[in-house]
Formats: structure tokens, C-alpha cells, sequence
């Protein structure tokens, strides 16, 4: 039996009454934050909602149970949005779940093997320079869907550009269809749509006072455009939700007809660099953490180990990997 070292200050027992009271509201700020990031994530990627949802749930039911890092949250990742965008184009979504399994795997052994620690010698600049790298093609494909212009990069990927160089190509495009001229059109209304959200963002995060800092600017942005949208009654694109969750569920989990010509070998390379990637990026997170406050201390290993089981759980569930 493994016994892990706690790095936990000893700190004064909080009666439950006392925590319940400051810890309900955080988790209820949490969850409607993280609602529309796990769909949004799972659609960016190719995925369906539910492969999000899915994740969200176990990073939130199981992992916050042995996590190493109690200031964490885990759920999907947009560090991780081009590897599984890839995956699934090159694998199909049937073998995303297998595929995130074996990450799940190897993480699992390496954090009871102790190398937990080993991520923390990569350097901070590379997780940055790969992030960014990755908001620029998650901001390229998402700025065609908050036009409604899904589209347009059709024509750039039959003549055999890359789906991140077509998408930069048709910006410009996408950005005249969303704005000008303004006639009503689906582009407008969608493109009005996301460019309120956005201004609610900047204007959230300067001008909040009081008893406003509570809300994060997402919660605000994400319930007054829907809101919006509702009143108005405009024609826009829509997340279609599961309308049955658990059957949606059932039909994603993996099957062996799944496996049935898979390229082995590009699958586990591929489960091999969602492991190092999502591994890399937690740990540097949770050093992060660490450096903000002094009452707790994340242990590597354990948050590591935790990480690994939650990706098991999802790959059987033919979820998204999840950091």
C-alpha cells in the first residue's frame, strides 16, 4: 500500500458549518464557469458536448478525491485542444476514447513511479510558447464561429491547407460577413452576439466594485448573451445539448469494433504526447498555485496519480483527456 507524503501546513480545524458556508458559493461559481468552458472545449475540438460534460464531472467527482493539488480543478483543457482535434481527424472520435485511456495509463504508472516531479524541470517558457501557440489556432477557429461562417475555410481545406492555416486565411473573410454591412443577416446577429460578450468581459474585469468581484466576468458575459439571445429571438447557432445525458454516454463509451483498423502505432504516440503535454501542464499549474498562497503544498506524485486515474476514467467513457 502506497502512502504519500503530505506537504500540508498543519493549519486550525474549520468547523463544517463555517467551510459549507465559503466553500458552496466557490463551488457554485466553479461549476458555471466550467459549464460552458467544457462545452466550448469539446465542441473546439471536433468532440461532442457530452465528451466535455463527461470530464468535467469526473475532474470535479473523482480526481478533486485524491488530488495532490486541493486548489486545482481539473477538466478539460484548451492546452490540449489541437492534440485532440488531431487525434480525432486522424484517428476518428471512436478512438479518442482508447486514445485518452492509455494517456491516463502511462500518467497513472509514471505518478506511482514518483516522476511527479520530473515535469517541474520543464521550463515554464516552453508550456507558454505552446500555449500561446494554441490560442492563436483555438482563436482562428472560433472567430468563424462566432460569425456563424463555419464554412468558410471549406474551399482553403479541399485545396489541401492545413485546418489551422485555413482558418488564419479566412479571418478577413469571416470578419467582413460578421460586420459589414450590417443587414440582419445570421453572420451579424451572431457576430453582434460575441463581440457584446467579449465587451462585457473588458468592462467586468475594469470597472467591478463591491460586491460584483464575486461573479467572474465569464458568468456574467456567458448569462447575458443567452439571455439576450432568448429576448431578442434571433437566428443564430445553438450548442445542441444531449437531451438524454446517460444515453449519449452509453453510445460514447469505446468498443472493441472501434479498434478494428486503428493505426496502433500512431495511437499511442498520440496517448503518449496528450500524457507529457497534460502531465507538463498541471504540474507547472500547480507550482503556480503554490507560489500564490503558503497554506497548502501540492504533492506531485499523488496530483499526478489522480490525474492518471481521472484520464482512465474518461477514456472508458470515450471522454476528453483532462488536466
Amino acid at each position: 500500500m502506497i502512502k504519500w507524503k503530505s506537504n500540508k501546513t498543519p493549519k486550525k480545524k474549520v468547523p463544517w458549518s463555517e467551510a459549507l458556508r465559503s466553500d458552496l458559493p466557490a463551488s457554485i461559481i466553479v461549476f458555471l464557469v466550467a459549464l460552458p468552458l467544457c462545452i466550448g472545449i469539446a465542441q473546439a475540438s471536433g468532440a461532442t458536448p457530452t465528451a466535455g460534460l463527461v470530464t468535467g464531472i469526473v475532474g470535479g467527482l473523482i480526481v478533486a478525491v485524491f488530488a495532490g493539488s486541493p486548489l486545482q480543478v481539473s477538466g478539460p483543457a484548451a492546452g490540449l485542444f489541437v492534440l485532440v482535434a488531431d487525434a480525432i481527424e486522424q484517428h476518428g472520435a471512436a478512438a479518442l476514447g482508447p486514445i485518452v485511456l492509455v494517456a491516463g495509463l502511462i500518467q497513472l504508472v509514471a505518478g506511482l513511479l514518483r516522476f511527479g516531479s520530473w515535469f517541474r524541470a520543464v521550463s515554464p517558457a516552453v508550456i507558454q510558447g505552446m500555449l500561446s501557440g494554441i490560442g492563436v489556432l483555438i482563436l482562428a477557429q472560433q472567430f468563424h464561429v462566432m460569425v456563424d461562417d463555419n464554412d468558410a475555410a471549406k474551399s482553403w481545406l479541399e485545396a489541401g491547407y492545413t485546418k489551422g492555416i485555413a482558418n488564419l486565411i479566412t479571418m478577413p473573410q469571416s470578419f467582413v460577413a460578421g460586420v459589414v454591412p450590417m443587414d440582419g443577416t445570421p453572420h451579424h446577429l451572431a457576430g453582434a452576439i460575441g463581440s457584446g460578450t467579449i465587451l462585457i468581459l473588458i468592462v467586468w474585469r475594469t470597472f467591478r466594485w463591491g460586491m460584483m468581484r464575486m461573479l467572474p466576468g465569464p458568468v456574467v458575459a456567458v448569462t447575458a448573451a443567452a439571455i439576450a439571445t432568448q429576448v431578442m429571438g434571433w437566428d443564430v447557432s445553438h450548442v445542441m445539448a444531449p437531451t438524454d445525458f446517460l444515453d449519449e454516454v452509453k453510445k460514447s463509451i469505446p468498443t472493441f469494433e472501434a479498434l478494428e483498423g486503428l493505426n496502433y502505432y500512431g495511437a499511442l504516440v498520440c496517448a503518449l504526447t496528450i500524457a507529457l503535454v497534460a502531465s507538463a501542464e498541471t504540474m507547472l499549474c500547480a507550482a503556480a498555485v503554490d507560489q500564490m498562497q503558503t497554506h497548502t503544498r501540492t504533492e506531485y506524485n499523488r496530483e499526478l496519480t489522480a490525474q492518471g486515474m481521472g484520464n482512465l476514467i474518461c477514456g472508458a467513457l470515450g471522454a476528453l483527456p483532462m488536466t
